[in-house]
């Protein structure tokens, strides 16, 4: 997978969301779409983006695939997903890779971190 894409309510929102919970950083193209760059790479690189969708766009989400994010310190994202205002789906579980828990973004997107 080269790009994830995921549609936000409030990019503003999403934006502060993700570089709370993750550190992660944006290049903005406008009110409607923010490019993540990615970590350590080229000038102008990136691995995603946050486009806004239409006005209640959460509500009609369900049934994508599930991202999931990897965490060097499980317990500590868990926290900062939280500090950061996601909802905890799943609180932490065993599963064949070793431990994740799964949450939700503000816009209403579920991800997993393990």
């Amino acid at each position: 997978i080269d790009y994830v894409e995921f549609s936000v309510d409030d990019l503003t929102n999403a934006m502060e969301f993700y570089n709370k919970a993750f550190g992660w950083e944006f290049t903005t193209y406008g009110p409607g779409y923010a490019g993540i760059k990615k970590p350590g790479g080229a000038e102008g690189e990136e691995m995603g983006g946050l486009a806004v969708g239409s006005s209640g766009a959460s509500a009609k989400r369900g049934g994508g695939p599930l991202v999931v994010l990897y965490s060097g310190d499980l317990k500590a994202t868990l926290k900062e997903v939280r500090d950061a205002g996601g909802t905890i789906v799943k609180d932490p579980f065993a599963f064949p890779g070793g431990r994740r828990f799964e949450f939700q973004d503000p816009s209403g997107n579920t991800l997993a971190v393990w």
